[in-house]
């Protein structure tokens, strides 16, 4: 009978996919207030600088640390005496870090760029949409109902925060599909025996952090010429 038909996802669905969102929002509130410690890091090695060059030093800082969080996961999942629980418990502590690290890359690179991002549901958009890529980007200028490149700066930063909120529940469906359903096929691949769970899993996440970094570079544009 039609009325015995659900007319959206399930309970069990549902909250599997607030645990992904509440998983995001752990790791940008973690990481939010270590923003200015992580640009300092990135002119440790030359205090002088450019932002440009402080950008390609994020950049490289965000894609090593989170390859070798995942090879060291898959790694240690196919160590002798390992089991797959264990292996399937490291895997879902890597998955925090890999967003809590790519919460810090992309606030980083907001702050670089000089966009203030005060509001929690700016900071949502701006992580979610650099972790989307192309979608995430369409989808902001899309509901914001604004055209033009650069969406970190034309969008974020400009409209009010109720549009944003509306950008958000339409990027956190997608996170959501993306994310919580790649991130399980990962956590399974990195639990491979004989070593294959580490390639797989410096692999994985080595596409994430690329995928990131472009995504990035679109939505902000040109590093500005000088420090304010």
């Amino acid at each position: 009978m039609a009325d015995d038909v659900p007319d959206g996802p399930g309970p069990e669905t549902a909250g599997r996919g607030q645990r992904v969102l509440d998983v995001l929002d752990k790791a940008i509130a973690l990481q939010s207030p270590l923003v200015q410690k992580n640009i300092a890091r990135a002119r440790q090695r030359n205090p002088e600088a450019t932002p440009a060059e402080v950008v390609r030093n994020l950049e490289r800082m965000y894609i090593s640390a989170l390859t070798g969080t995942g090879a060291a996961v898959g790694g240690t999942a196919a160590a002798p005496g390992v089991g797959t629980g264990v292996a399937l418990a490291l895997s879902a502590g890597e998955a925090l870090s890999s967003l809590q690290l790519s919460a810090l890359f992309a606030l980083s690179i907001a702050e670089v760029h000089g966009v203030r991002i005060d509001e929690v549901e700016r900071r949502r958009t701006i992580v979610m949409g650099i972790m989307l890529g192309g979608s995430g980007s369409a989808t902001i200028t899309k509901v914001a109902e604004r055209t033009g490149q650069h969406w970190g700066r034309q969008v974020v930063a400009k409209v009010p925060v109720e549009t944003l909120r509306q950008i958000n529940k339409v990027l956190g469906k997608h996170f959501i599909t993306k994310f919580g359903t790649k991130q399980g096929i990962i956590v399974l691949g990195r639990v491979a025996p004989f070593g294959i769970g580490a390639v797989i899993g410096g692999g994985a996440n080595a596409a994430l952090a690329a995928l990131a970094v472009r995504a990035s570079r679109r939505a902000f544009g040109p590093p500005p010429p000088s420090w304010p």
